[in-house]
C-alpha cells in the first residue's frame, strides 16, 4: 500500500465535496468546530449573566459607601469607584442591557431583511426594482451618526431605542445577499419541480428556498449582533444614551470623566474593556464556525480536520488540502 499526500487548488475536488449529498456529519460540522463552540460557550455564559446578574450582584450598582477608590478585594471584588459603587455589581447588572440591546435589533435586522431580501428575489420584475431600490437608499445612510442624531433628540432614550434605531437602518445589506441568493436558487430543479408539483407560493419560499439560506441569515444576524452591541457601548461611553442605565459602556463613561486612568484606577474600567472584548470574540468565532460551514473549500478541510491533522498537513489561504490513498498495482 502507497500512501501519496498532497495539497491541490483543483476546483475539481472542491467541487465533488461541496455538491455531494448533505449527510449527518456534514450537518454536525458546525457544533463540532472548536472556534464555533467556543464562542457559543463564552456567549451562553454572558446570557446567563445576564439573566441572573441583577440577582447575585452583591451591592446595588449605584450605592455610594466609604470604600472609595479601593483596587480589587474581598469586600469588593472588582473594586470600588470614586464614591465607593461597586464596579463587580455595575459589570453584572449592565450585561443584561448590552445583550438585550444586541439580540432585539439582530432579531429586527434580520426579520427585515429576510422579508425584504427573500422577497425581491422570488418575486422579481417590478416588485425586486422597487425593494431593491430601497435597499440601496437605506445601504447610504450613515448608521452610527444617525443614531447619535435620534438619541440625542430623545434624552431618555434607552437600549430598546437605539436597538430599533440599528434595526431600521441595518437590514439593507443582509437584504441585499439574500436577495442575490434568492435569484440563484429559484430557477433551480427542486424549485422547478416543486412549482410544477402545484405547491402554494408561500410553501415554495418556506420549505425549498429558505432551508438554503439558514446559514447566510444566521451570519448576518451575528454581524448585526456584533455592531449593535459595539454601538450601544459608544453610545453610552460618549454620553449620548441615559447614564443612569448600568451597561459595560455607562462604566467607561464614568471611568473617563473622573480620569480612572491618570489616577491608576487599572480595576474601574479594564473589567468592563474584558468583557466588551470576550464577547467581541465570541461573536467573531461563531461567524467564523458559520463561514466554514457555509464555504465549500472550509467545509472540505473541516470534514477532513483529523484525517489531516494525522498526517501533518495544514491548511493554508489559498489551498485546499486534499488526502489521496493510492494502491499499488500488485499485478
Amino acid at each position: 500500500m502507497a500512501v501519496e499526500t498532497s495539497v491541490l487548488t483543483e476546483t475539481e475536488d472542491v467541487a465533488t465535496d461541496a455538491t455531494a449529498p448533505v449527510t449527518g456529519r456534514r450537518k454536525l460540522l458546525f457544533l463540532r468546530n472548536a472556534k464555533a463552540l467556543t464562542g457559543l460557550g463564552i456567549l451562553a455564559f454572558f446570557g446567563v449573566l445576564a439573566v441572573i446578574g441583577p440577582w447575585i450582584a452583591p451591592y446595588d450598582p449605584s450605592a455610594v459607601s466609604a470604600d472609595i477608590l479601593q483596587p480589587p478585594s474581598g469586600a469588593h471584588w472588582f473594586g470600588t469607584t470614586h464614591v465607593g459603587q461597586d464596579i463587580l455589581s455595575q459589570v453584572l447588572v449592565g450585561t443584561r442591557g448590552v445583550l438585550v440591546v444586541g439580540l432585539v435589533a439582530g432579531v429586527l435586522a434580520t426579520v427585515i431583511g429576510v422579508l425584504i431580501g427573500v422577497t425581491a428575489g422570488f418575486v422579481g420584475g417590478a416588485g425586486d426594482e422597487t425593494l431593491s431600490a430601497l435597499s440601496n437608499i437605506f445601504l447610504v445612510i450613515p448608521q452610527l451618526p444617525l443614531i447619535i442624531l435620534i438619541a440625542g433628540q430623545l434624552p431618555s432614550a434607552g437600549g430598546l431605542t437605539v436597538a430599533a434605531v440599528i434595526a431600521v437602518t441595518g437590514w439593507a445589506w443582509g437584504a441585499r445577499v439574500l436577495r442575490a441568493q434568492t435569484l440563484s436558487l429559484r430557477k433551480r430543479d427542486f424549485v422547478e419541480a416543486a412549482r410544477a408539483n402545484g405547491e402554494r407560493t408561500w410553501r415554495i419560499v418556506l420549505a425549498e428556498i429558505m432551508p438554503n439560506l439558514t446559514a447566510i441569515i444566521a451570519a448576518g444576524f451575528v454581524g448585526t449582533v456584533t455592531f449593535a452591541v459595539l454601538s450601544q457601548i459608544t453610545l453610552a461611553f460618549i454620553g449620548v444614551t441615559s447614564v443612569s442605565e448600568w451597561n459595560w459602556g455607562t462604566i467607561l463613561f464614568w471611568a473617563q470623566g473622573n480620569l480612572a486612568l491618570q489616577r491608576g484606577a487599572w480595576w474601574w474600567f479594564v473589567p468592563a474593556g474584558l468583557c466588551i472584548a470576550l464577547l467581541g470574540m465570541a461573536l467573531t468565532l461563531i461567524n467564523f464556525g458559520i463561514d466554514e460551514f457555509v464555504n465549500p473549500r472550509l467545509r472540505s478541510t473541516g470534514l477532513h480536520a483529523r484525517e489531516l491533522r494525522r498526517r501533518g498537513i495544514r491548511p493554508r489561504i489559498g489551498f485546499t488540502p486534499v488526502v489521496h490513498e493510492a494502491k499499488e498495482d500488485r499485478s
